[in-house]
């Protein structure tokens, strides 16, 4: 499917799979909390006047498309991706997408683990480098970025609160405890780190293969957090406990 090039074309996406796809697709959480992230920082975009025009929407649509593309492949190979997908940070949750004993919440979190400490910092660099300017916590994109952290952390507060009630609801399953999980995740020290990512690859733009040494230490770093956020909790259907990972899916050893 060709690139959104607006943020139109971004939520028009991120819509349509809110209607496609189905409860039991760990996918669907994601996009949930996705989807209302970017209706917001559409609407901030729209209404604020910012400090480097244009970046904060050329960002998000760069952004979405890398989530985009992981979609588009994991769709040519039927629900995983395939093994010559070329962002390890993204395997884990689709290769767990169906497994029945991790709670919704815990598919949007390693959603957002692979979207922001990954794809957010080459996002960055490369919108960055479309305007020739370099990532500097002194510039005006910089003072952009962090302006959108607490309507972020919000959206994802409303939304953490609706995965942990009504969307159990849609399962009608009852989960094991999760409290843990959720307490290590901070949205905004996330979007932090992927900025440091961001400056750390502008400086290392002409290293060649330093470069992309680095890109692949992150890239595996954040598929090993992903596979950690989706550790089996158990779940409980019918008055009776499933074993833990009692899905073939959840016992499928993440591709290298």
């Amino acid at each position: 499917m060709a690139d959104a090039t607006t943020l139109d074309e971004v939520l028009e996406r991120l819509n349509r799979l809110e209607e496609e796809l189905p409860p039991h697709d760990g996918v669907r959480w994601f996009n949930r909390l996705y989807l209302r992230v970017t209706e917001h920082v559409a609407e901030y975009v729209n209404a604020v006047t910012q400090a480097a025009p244009g970046f904060l929407e050329r960002l998000d649509i760069v952004f979405a498309n890398v989530f985009f593309a992981a979609l588009d492949a994991a769709e040519s190979e039927g629900t995983d991706l395939p093994a010559s997908y070329e962002f390890h940070a993204w395997k884990p949750l689709f290769l767990r997408r169906y497994a029945r004993d991790i709670a919704p919440i815990q598919f949007a979190l390693a959603g957002v683990n692979s979207h922001i400490n990954h794809d957010l910092a080459l996002a960055v660099q490369q919108v960055c480098t479309e305007r020739r300017v370099r990532p500097d916590r002194d510039g005006p994109e910089f003072q952009d970025y962090i302006a959108v952290n607490s309507l972020i952390r919000r959206t994802e507060e409303e939304v953490e609160v609706w995965l942990l009630t009504d969307a159990l609801k849609e399962l009608d399953r009852r989960f094991g405890a999760v409290d843990d999980l959720i307490a290590i995740w901070s949205i905004e020290q996330a979007r932090n780190a992927a900025w440091i990512h961001s400056e750390v690859l502008w400086l290392l733009s002409d290293e060649g293969s330093i470069e992309q040494n680095y890109r692949a230490v992150l890239d595996r770093t954040v598929g090993g957090y992903s596979r950690a956020l989706l550790k089996s909790v158990g779940v409980f259907e019918g008055g009776r406990v499933v074993p833990i990972r009692a899905d073939l899916e959840a016992l499928a050893p993440v591709r290298n």
